[in-house]
């Protein structure tokens, strides 16, 4: 077992590039890693099978090659219900799945503070990961995420499976194919978080880890909307940092999918939003953000439907989940079809497993997913201080903010867990 600790000032001072690179167990402790020609099955095992969770599991049933074997879940009637469907095993403890010699990768789709925690645990038991997004509570984690993959050659799945959607695919290929000329502008908007919620003490229902489930994040009492299957923890910052990150992922995905100017050079982040203070949910809402990128490219981020406008002098894409639109009309094909969402997570499983065997980059790699998490955490960042940041993407660090900015980059982890496998 290995630890892997990424120190905030570390992090701030010198970025990701200096900081040193942990060992890890080699792929042979667990077995070759076979190529495609020799695995003909690959076995999964499934952390968290809530909404999303559920979702995943049954839109794969029927991959040729793919094989669901276990399930881990803080809720007993969740993982019961879930290994029935499956024939496979229920574990309370995910780390019993871990230790399973005959998985080959997971999928993660727990509340997003066990994201990362979760998936640095599945790479030093030489599991390859599927993890739901966002990625990390903070910056720090997402760094180092993206330094463990890398350098570990573990296979790396994020949950943004509107790369699958053929009218994402074609709208990405208009505006790589440089069809809007200069671009000047990109527009993105996301649904907006929930306020309120329950700050009620109530007793923890029978059949739920609730410790487990709290896991590194701070101890508190249960209510009711914590826990939510609908989505309670995703609006307490405890465990989340709102939908800037949890939807945000999708259409901020798009945007690091078609442009790369947010790795060209240093680039601000300024705007306002609301953090609640009635109620128990208390992550940012109505947010209104501009990012100024070194390429003179302006960005804005407001609450609104999962969508993300490119503007250029010849012409404009826009896409969403289920649609494509371009001016002029003219650029986008006839027939385009329509999204299918249970269809696109299932071909984003198949790519995973694709990877497993071949040891292939997949569609929606470490790289992009901190690249969308970390505009999300930027912004969140600048709302709660106030400020205008300016991120140094070549050193992967915050390099005009106050000591409060830098120091959020970081969170403390509850004992007795750590950043570690």
């Amino acid at each position: 077992m290995y630890e892997h600790r990424l120190s905030r000032r570390t992090a701030i001072k010198c970025g990701l590039a200096a900081i040193a690179r942990p060992a890890f167990l080699p792929a042979s402790a667990f077995g070759k890693v076979e190529s495609s020609s020799t695995i003909e099955r690959v076995n999964l095992g499934h952390i968290g099978v809530g909404v999303r969770g559920t979702q995943i599991l049954n839109s794969m049933r029927n991959l040729p090659g793919v094989q669901s074997v276990a399930v881990a879940d803080c809720f007993e009637y969740r993982r019961e219900n879930a290994a029935k469907q499956i024939g496979g095993e229920a574990y309370q403890d995910f780390r019993k799945l871990l230790d399973r010699k005959d998985i080959d990768g997971v999928i993660i789709a727990t509340p997003d503070h066990w994201h990362v925690p979760i998936a640095l645990m599945a790479a030093d038991a030489g599991k390859d990961v599927y993890v739901e997004k966002p990625l990390g509570v903070c910056l720090e984690q997402d760094l180092l995420c993206q330094q463990v993959f890398s350098s570990n050659k573990r296979v790396f799945q994020y949950g943004t499976q509107q790369r699958e959607s053929v009218h994402q695919q074609l709208g990405r290929e208009i505006v790589r194919a440089g069809k809007l000329g200069e671009l000047k502008a990109i527009e993105v908007k996301i649904p907006n978080g929930e306020r309120g919620g329950s700050t009620a003490e109530e007793p923890v229902p029978s059949g739920f880890d609730y410790d487990r489930w709290l896991g590194p994040a701070p101890m508190a009492t249960y209510t009711k909307d914590r826990c939510r299957a609908s989505g309670g923890s995703y609006w307490c910052y405890d465990y989340s940092i709102g939908y800037l990150g949890g939807w945000g992922a999708h259409p901020l995905d798009i945007l690091v999918w078609c442009y790369d100017g947010d790795m060209a050079g240093p680039y601000t982040i300024e705007g306002s939003g609301v953090v609640p203070t009635d109620g128990l949910y208390n992550t940012v809402v109505d947010w209104n953000m501009t990012l100024q990128m070194s390429d003179g490219v302006k960005i804005t981020i407001t609450t609104g439907d999962n969508s993300t406008k490119f503007i250029g002098v010849e012409g404009k894409v826009e896409l969403t989940r289920g649609t494509l639109r371009t001016s002029p009309q003219e650029w986008k094909p006839d027939g385009v079809p329509s999204n299918n969402h249970s269809h696109s997570t299932a071909q984003h499983v198949a790519n995973f497993a694709d990877c497993i065997r071949s040891r292939e980059t997949t569609h929606s790699h470490i790289q992009d997913a901190v690249r969308s998490d970390t505009i999300s955490h930027l912004c969140d960042i600048a709302v709660r201080t106030g400020e205008r940041i300016t991120w140094d993407p070549i050193k992967q660090q915050i390099t005009e903010g106050s000591n409060q900015a830098m120091d959020m980059i970081s969170r403390p982890l509850r004992a007795p867990w750590t950043l570690k496998g």
